[in-house]
This record gives structure tokens, sequence and C-alpha cells, in this order.
């Protein structure tokens, strides 16, 4: 955009140089062929004078001499009958025509002009006075004034865009911070705010993205309000909950009972916390994907054995961390295992990998038939809410990789993350 401006500035100021520049190289010209003919004039005017006194072959001769054309070779005087006194370049017809028509002319001759003036002596006589002037004269001092025309010329391009290019970075200042604004507040940063700079339509632009911003801001913190109310409302039928499991002999599903009313009320805490932090301080959290799939696992694995399904763990040995917070990733691993449970039948065995590289949880169920269709939020051909898949796809691009959806080496379904390099 700068450039471009400086483009713009260069070629008006281009174009108005030139259409003063052309005009007045032309009249520089003029004005120096002008004042060479004029020269010339003055020098054929002494030499009228000198006639009106006396024209005399030798007087006029003396009188020739002493004038600076004269003698410089370039005056001549043209008698009636004689020869010319002086040095003569004019044609011998250009002389008889400026004799009969009795008034100055100028005439081309070979490297130059002639400045012919014709005067009638007392006698009746016609003389022609004959300057002639070369064309270095009728150029002199030309190239030099244009010379300098053209050096102002380009002085006042390079300064009107210099100029140009001042208030141009002003204005592409402001816009890149504008856009780099933007940029930031659509990747979460909604501190982001746009100082007010630039020319007067900018800045009423970053007037509304500051106003724009602070109304997302609130309507996040309302949202995210709204959010943990509705978990908070959901602690009335977990009491319940828990008093009926309470309420339950002892044995293994009475246990199984209140641990997962326990689990449930972590959950439950869990997101009303993360609701309530803001989206900046939970860009900040980080987890151990280890160290979350281990826990997730030990609530999976007793479903597992209650519906006889082989599992294993593959890698895990050392953390990994990754930019997002406990809760998404506890959200991440239980749509992937989820997946497993709603969409395979009992006794069919998965497998968890985990690295640094990935996190794929294979299954040899029936697979997924159309795998572009899983991820599409709210989509799902096996009767289920179909989130799942597009809460995996969405870490996955947060943490600047990509999801997986493929035919696992178990026969099933493969699902996973690949994580960056």
């Amino acid at each position: 955009m700068r450039w471009a401006l400086n483009r713009l500035a260069l070629a008006i100021t281009s174009m108005v140089a030139l259409a003063f520049l052309v005009p007045l190289a032309v009249a520089t010209r003029q004005i120096a062929y002008d004042r060479a003919v004029s020269d010339a004039r003055q020098q054929a005017t002494l030499l009228v004078t000198v006639l009106g006194v006396d024209a005399d072959p030798t007087a006029l001769t003396s009188a020739v001499a002493s004038t600076t054309a004269g003698s410089a070779g370039r005056l001549a005087v043209h008698l009636p009958g004689d020869n010319p006194i002086g040095a003569s370049h004019a044609s011998p017809a250009q002389i008889v025509i400026a004799s009969q028509d009795r008034r100055s002319a100028v005439a081309t001759v070979g490297d130059g002009i002639v400045y012919l003036q014709p005067t009638v002596l007392t006698d009746g006589r016609t003389v022609v006075v004959e300057v002639f002037v070369p064309g270095g004269e009728l150029t002199r001092g030309v190239w030099t004034a244009w010379i300098v025309l053209g050096g102002l010329a380009l002085g006042l391009v390079a300064g009107s865009t210099l100029f140009a290019d001042r208030l141009g970075s002003r204005l592409v200042r402001a816009t890149r911070e504008l856009a780099g604004s933007a940029r930031r507040l659509g990747a979460g940063e909604l501190g982001t705010r746009v100082s007010l700079d630039g020319p007067s339509e900018l800045r009423e632009a970053a007037k509304s993205f500051n106003t724009m911003a602070d109304d997302l801001r609130d309507l996040l913190d309302r949202e995210r309000e709204l959010a943990a109310d509705l978990s908070h409302r959901l602690r009335t039928p977990l009491t319940a909950l828990r008093l009926d499991a309470e309420a339950m002999p002892p044995g293994p599903i009475g246990e199984r009972m209140r641990q997962a009313c326990d689990l449930l009320d972590e959950e439950l805490e869990a997101i009303i916390k993360g609701a309530r932090l803001g989206v900046e301080a939970r860009g900040l959290e980080k987890a151990d994907l280890v160290e979350v799939l281990a826990d997730r696992l030990a609530f999976w694995s007793v479903l597992a054995e209650d519906q006889e399904r082989p599992w294993e763990v593959v890698g895990g040995d050392s953390p990994v961390t990754l930019g997002l917070p406990r809760s998404e990733l506890i959200l991440v691993v239980d749509a992937m295992l989820g997946n497993v449970f709603s969409h395979t039948p009992d006794r069919t065995a998965f497998r968890v990998s985990v690295s640094s590289a990935f996190l794929l949880v294979d299954d040899a169920g029936p697979g997924i038939a159309d795998p572009s269709l899983s991820i599409q939020r709210g989509v799902s051909g096996a009767g289920s809410t179909g989130l799942g898949l597009d809460i995996v796809r969405r870490a996955a691009a947060q943490l600047g990789g990509r999801l997986i959806v493929e035919r696992s080496p178990l026969g099933g379904a493969r699902v996973g993350i690949q994580l960056p390099s």
C-alpha cells in the first residue's frame, strides 16, 4: 500500500513537472534565439547610423572593423554595384530580396542565420547591412538552462514523493496496526486495543474496533457466566443421585455409583472454574497429556472391564506438555475413548498410543464409513450428537496439529491428533 501511494505521488508530480517543464524548455530556447537576433539588430543599427552620416567605403570599412560582430567576421555592408564590405555569409539572392523589400529579415544560412537590415541612403540607393549569427549563439545557455530546469523538476518530484511517503507511512502504519489487532483479537487476545492514530477515517475505524472488542469481551463474559450457572444447576440432580448411591447396600455396584458421583462432581467443579476463568487466562494454561490420559483411562477401564474389552496403552513413558487447559484435554480424551464405547460392540478391543508426536485411539470395530461426514459438527452417521470428533478437531487446530480419521491397523477406526513437531 505504501509503495502504491508512492507510485501515485510520483506519477502525479511527474505529470505536473512535465506540464511546466516542456513549455519552459521551449520558451528558454526561444528566448536564446530572440536574444541572438536582438544583438544582431543592435549591431546592424550601429552601421545604419554610420551610413546615415557617411557612406564612404573607407569609412565603412573602419566602422565595420570597430564593431564586435565586424571584428569577429560576422558583419558585412552590401553597397549597390560594389563588393561587400566585411565578411558576408548570405547569398546574393537573399541580399537582393532584402533590398527589394526594404525591410529587415532573418534568413537561414549553412551553420546559422543572417540578420539583414536594409536602409536607404540620401542619394536614394539601398544598402543592406548583414549580421551573421552562428548556430552556437542561437542556443547559447539553452543546455545549461535545460539542465537546471531538469534538476529542479527532479528535485520537486523527489521532494513531493518523499513527502507523500512520509504521509503514507503514517497511514500504512495505522492500517497495519488495525489489521494486526484484528488478527490478535481473532486469535483470542481479548485485551487487544488499537491506538487512535492516522487519518480521521482510520481513527474512527480504530475507535469502532475498540468498542467492538469491549462488547465482544462483555458478551463472552456473559456466556461464561451462563455456562457456569448451567453447570451449577446440575448439582441439584447430582445431589439426589449421590443420596441414592449412598443408600445402596455395600457392593461393587454401589461403590461404582459413588465413585461416578464423585467424579461427576469434580468434573462440574472443573467446568465451572474453567468457564469463569476467561479466555486469556485459559490460553496460558498447560497440561500434561500423559497424566490426563492416565487419569481418564482409570475411569474408562472400569467400563471396559464390564464390557470385556481388551485394551492396551502404547507409549506414555515421558510427559507430553500441551498448551491446552486440563479441562479441554479431558474433553478430547473422553471424546476419543467415548467414541469407541459408543460405536463399537462389547468385547471390541482398542489401543491407545501416545507420544510427543501424536495421540491415537485404534479399535477393532466396524470403522467409520464416511470420515469427512463424521467431523462435521452436529452431524453423525451413527445416531450420536456429532460433537465428539469436532471437539478433537478444534483442539488439534488450536495446538497447530491436525485431526486423523482413518482405517485402524486393528481393522476398525483410528481417531487421533497429529501434534506439531
